[in-house]
């Protein structure tokens, strides 16, 4: 939620104007910041991991492998989001209240709070528009070593979300 509400402050503060006219591309500073996010997310997902291993006996029964290209790409499906909202919002503050809408939702129905399995019928339905929540059935496919098959349209949603993040983010994105 944090990419967001950067991107926004730093067009507000006219942060990304004043480098379009340095050898230092507005871009290489979007993309430091991405960087930055990932490598708070990635030591989160490790401190999370060693939390559950150490206090409740958590195992990975699924490939690491599988797991940590399943966490790509829903990180990166969840920063195209952020990076729409921040390169679209005239402000931090719309930034935020945009922000806010979008993950909040998307944090407590997505099973990511709440285990979406005990969620009625209906709620489920609701969460299954959520981006996150194909995210969180990815990983929880991945993390159980379930086969591919039984994940192929969360993948190919969170995929989409991506590309289509993406794509508007770079079409629309407002550099002043």
């Amino acid at each position: 939620m944090g990419l967001p509400l950067v991107v926004s402050d730093y067009r507000s503060r006219k942060i990304l104007k004043r480098f379009k006219v340095t050898p230092t591309s507005p871009v290489l500073i979007l993309a430091v910041q991405v960087v930055i996010y990932a490598l708070y997310s990635i030591i989160s997902l490790i401190l999370v991991y060693a939390t559950g291993a150490i206090f409740f006996g958590y195992h990975l029964y699924g490939s690491w492998l599988q797991f940590l290209g399943a966490y790509l790409l829903v990180m990166l499906s969840m920063f195209s989001i952020g990076l729409l909202v921040g390169g679209i919002a005239p402000n931090m503050k719309i930034a935020s209240v945009a922000a806010s809408l979008l993950y909040f939702p998307m944090l407590i129905f997505s099973g990511a709070t709440l285990p979406y399995e005990v969620m009625p019928a209906a709620l489920q339905k609701v969460a299954d528009i959520l981006p996150l929540t194909q995210g969180i059935k990815l990983l929880k496919a991945a993390s159980l070593g379930l086969p591919i098959d039984r994940v192929f349209i969360p993948m190919i949603v969170i995929i989409v979300i991506a590309v289509i993040g993406i794509t508007i983010s770079l079409r629309f994105f407002k550099w002043e």
